[in-house]
């Protein structure tokens, strides 16, 4: 066999396909794998063998010199074998962190080794157990990174999984060194000709390689190999689908009176980037074949007026439009925006929500019915089956990842009174690029526009990171803001306090801040409980300048355009996600002000790695694009959406937006292979969570 990119190859007999179905059996299965550790995988993404198999390392650690505890420099990383001499556990004055401390020894002298919120660790460390540990030299402490029990030596190049507080990256390490034990199992999906040809290394060789790599060059190739593999898969099984329904749509002619009208209500005019989607939009309205097409752009680019112009053409061709979105703080605020500008258009406009009082949401529906109202702004009620619109010529989803494919698609084949044969033109938005955008863009059915500048004089939010310890100094700098007539947004993880979780409540919050450090300003409290009629009242309070500080959880972190809010200090900001931190942080910056984002946590030593490194990117860098792929290489596949959708499943090597060239690679070969085998078409059935595709690929 040949060697491709410098991966060993395997023997044929490793790499032939036995018991294949093996692999799906549950991890509970692997020796040493309980309930707790089972549903923490499942958290995770990984519920079969197969998936802790694929499992892809976030990163790598290089190799750290040996040194003996004699010689330790401060600062400098290093790694140990030592014996533990004892143990002890301790608690800081905050709940939720735990330190294990081991005294440690080598023949050259003896150290305090610490772990954070590794508690059980210490049924382990018993006095006279050999250990490697891998870390920093800090305050006279070894500061534990890695560790190995026993006289194995610690490998030169250690992988690092996407990990939780409830399972660490070594732990995962353990649990997929017993799954490769299975990997004879994998089996080859691609012909031995493709391989050749596209000099691709086995399957199982590259899963080796990725998990257990030489060096780091094998990474990159066991990566591609795999990302290909998907890739092609993702591209037959899209190729065996079957024939799309009729898209017909009602043509638009070219914009008109409305629309120049529309331009002139708007306080600015619209930046190069969204001219050029309008050209791309206008262009797929003229044709009979209905719209469908992707808006990406960044927090606070400028998508929802774009939205609106979409709305705007429908209304002016005789028909109406509707906006879909994920949520009712955010259908409440699209609806406030639109209304303001429809109203001065003289064009109806209606919001419809599950919350909405009977009578309120029988009238809005009349309105639909007859086509009174041009435009609707609404959540998912809005493709309740009681909903009937006169004339539906253009829907727009916002946040589009967040609805379920069945919600989307009753929406997207909208059949209308006066238009029972024609389907809307259909507009797709979303701030937060993932691998399921990619798949849809690949599909075939979507185009794809980008808006890829703020609007004019934005400037990028200055963010930094500090500790609770200085949380006090955090809102002194708040005051000075409020002091200059800017406004501020505070956000907590959690709305009351709760005896089963530490973080910081919103409620509590807001009432010590109206008593202590903001105590002669005007503080609110906005969180997802408050009834609908509060939470508008609040949010019109706050847009007038009539409170100066909002005290809010992730309620906000859509939808919320207030140009005067130019600080937000984020509590407990390890607790959030990345695409979440980027979201608030995208609700200031919107104005003409320098704007501020205080992210506050527990020290960086307190931290797990994966929240350390989240905050870190928070600070490094505002390109929403950069720090969606920074998500994905943080957390992994199964963890992007939070749950599963019905149809294609998350593509775990792939990068999105770097990965276009073996993209177009697997196209070609998907329309140019005549060697499908059974593993193959597995792989395509597994993919789509379909067993009609294992007769069609």
């Amino acid at each position: 066999m040949r060697s491709f990119g410098g991966i060993e190859p395997a023997s044929e007999a490793r790499v032939r396909p036995i018991e294949i179905d093996a692999l799906d059996q549950p991890v509970s299965s692997l020796k040493g794998v309980g309930t707790k550790t089972s549903a923490a995988l499942g958290r995770l993404g990984v519920s079969s063998i197969r998936d802790l198999i694929l499992y892809r390392p976030r990163r790598y650690e290089p190799p750290a010199p040996r040194r003996d505890v004699g010689e330790l420099l401060s600062g400098e990383e290093a790694t140990l074998d030592v014996e533990v001499v004892n143990t002890s556990l301790r608690r800081t004055r905050r709940r939720n962190l735990t330190i294990l401390e081991a005294l440690v020894r080598d023949s050259t002298g003896s150290i305090v080794a610490t772990w954070f919120n590794q508690a059980w660790l210490s049924e382990k460390l018993t006095p006279g157990v050999h250990l490697q540990i891998r870390g920093t030299l800090d305050r006279g402490d070894f500061a534990v990174r890695s560790y190995e029990l026993g006289t194995e030596p610690i490998a030169d190049i250690t992988p690092l999984y996407p990990a939780s507080d409830a399972l660490a990256s070594k732990r995962i390490r353990d649990l997929v060194r017993l799954a490769l034990e299975h990997l004879e199992s994998l089996g080859e999906p691609l012909p031995a000709r493709l391989r050749a040809t596209q000099r691709l290394p086995h399957k199982a060789d590259a899963v080796l390689a990725l998990h257990q790599p030489r060096v780091m060059d094998d990474v990159e190739t066991a990566r591609q190999r795999l990302a290909f593999e998907e890739l092609l898969v993702m591209q037959l099984g899209l190729a065996a689908r079957p024939d799309a329904e009729d898209r017909d749509a009602a043509p638009f002619s070219e914009p008109g009176e409305l629309i120049s009208r529309y331009r002139a209500a708007l306080p600015f005019e619209f930046t190069a980037a969204q001219e050029r989607v309008i050209v791309e939009i206008d262009g797929d309205l003229e044709k009979s074949d209905a719209m469908q097409r992707l808006l990406q752009g960044d927090v606070g680019s400028g998508k929802t007026v774009v939205a609106l112009y979409a709305l705007m053409r429908a209304v002016e061709a005789g028909q109406q439009g509707a906006l879909m979105a994920p949520t009712e703080t955010l259908a409440e605020q699209h609806f406030l925006t639109v209304e303001r500008i429809c109203a001065e258009l003289g064009i109806g406009c209606v919001l419809l929500t599950s919350s909405l009082p009977t009578a309120a949401a029988r009238e809005a529906r009349a309105l639909l019915e007859t086509g009174e109202a041009g435009i609707a702004i609404g959540t998912h009620a809005l493709i309740q089956d009681q909903i009937a619109f006169r004339a539906l010529g253009v829907a727009v989803v916002d946040e589009q990842h967040r609805f379920g494919v069945e919600q989307r698609h009753a929406l997207a084949t909208h059949r209308s009174i006066d238009t029972p044969d024609r389907v809307p033109h259909q507009l797709y938005m979303t701030a937060t690029p993932i691998p399921r955008t990619l798949a849809l863009t690949v599909w075939g059915d979507l185009a794809i526009s980008e808006i890829n500048q703020p609007p004019a004089g934005r400037r990028p939010i200055v963010t930094s990171w500090t500790t609770h310890e200085r949380a006090s100094e955090a809102y002194l700098r708040l005051r000075s803001h409020l002091e200059n007539g800017r406004q501020a947004y505070v956000v907590c993880p959690l709305i009351t306090a709760s005896g089963a979780s530490e973080g910081r409540a919103a409620e509590d919050e807001a009432r010590r801040l109206q008593s202590a450090e903001l105590a002669d300003l005007r503080v609110g409290c906005i969180h997802g409980q408050l009834p609908t009629r509060d939470r508008r009242a609040l949010m019109e309070a706050f847009a007038a300048g009539e409170l100066d500080v909002l005290v809010a959880t992730t309620v906000i972190e859509v939808g919320i355009d207030v140009p005067n809010a130019s600080i937000m200090i984020v509590q407990e900001a390890d607790r959030f996600g990345l695409a979440q931190l980027h979201q608030l942080r995208g609700r200031v910056g919107r104005g003409e002000h320098q704007s501020y984002c205080l992210l506050v946590s527990r020290a960086k030593k307190e931290l797990t790695e994966m929240a350390s490194e989240r905050l870190d990117a928070m600070v490094s860098t505002t390109d929403g694009f950069e720090l969606a792929e920074i998500d994905l290489e943080l957390r992994g596949h199964g963890q992007l959406l939070g749950t599963r959708q019905k149809g294609l499943s998350d593509l775990r090597f792939t990068r999105p937006r770097s990965d276009q060239e073996l993209l177009r690679a697997a196209r070609d070969v998907a329309s140019e292979l005549d060697e499908v085998d059974e593993i193959l078409t597995l792989e395509v059935a597994r993919m789509f969570g379909d067993a009609d595709h294992r007769g069609r690929a």
